[in-house]
């Protein structure tokens, strides 16, 4: 059976986070946040779809994220309620931090399951790396609560874009970490942007 083709970094990031960056330009040019979301949602099933072509697979993480904006989008259309896709960063990145947190207190590293067939490292390692994405994810949750309850529409769907930003600067940022703790002679690449999806 043939590999799954392995698209450069960058792609991905570009595939992931269109919904986002389309939304944010639909938003600011008519300000109607229900327009903007229903471009979101088909932004969104057309980077699984992109994502799928690509590679011809979808990685877990974006087609978990890609799949909870297609859920909240939908939501929120659905009921006219804007508040629904703005809270998605909130409970996605609270859960996953939750998770990680209480995986490391039971001694079941969830980021290791992930992440473990790109990476060597000791239990110790994998437990550091465990909390720092955990205690990220909580606060992109926090940042968003706060963002989404006193400032605009637009000012929140920058946010969002500047979150995607930051969660890829914040996996480069653990480059030097890998390298230092990778028992492989082969270094290893940074870990995907904790959240790689709207």
């Amino acid at each position: 059976m043939a590999e799954p083709a392995r698209s450069p970094p960058w792609l991905r990031f570009a595939v992931d986070g269109a919904p986002a960056i389309i939304f944010l330009i639909v938003l600011l040019m008519t300000r109607d946040f229900r327009l903007a979301t229903w471009f979101l949602v088909g932004g969104a099933a057309l980077a699984l779809a992109a994502n799928l072509v690509v590679e011809r697979r979808i990685a877990p993480l974006p087609a978990a994220t890609g799949a909870l904006a297609l859920v909240f989008g939908g939501l929120s259309l659905m009921l006219h309620r804007a508040d629904i896709l703005q809270m998605k960063m909130t409970i996605v990145d609270g859960v996953l931090g939750a998770v990680l947190f209480v995986g490391v207190a039971a001694k079941k590293n969830p980021l290791k399951v992930i992440l473990g067939g790109a990476f060597s490292l000791s239990d110790s390692a994998w437990r550091t790396l465990a909390l720092r994405y955990g205690l990220f994810w909580w606060a992109c949750a926090v940042a968003n609560e706060i963002v989404r309850r006193t400032l605009s529409a637009e000012a929140w769907a920058i946010f969002r874009v500047a979150a995607l930003v930051a969660a890829v600067v914040f996996a480069l940022a653990q480059t030097p970490f890998l390298l230092k703790h990778n028992r492989d002679a082969e270094a290893p690449g940074p870990p995907e942007p904790p959240d790689s999806g709207f």
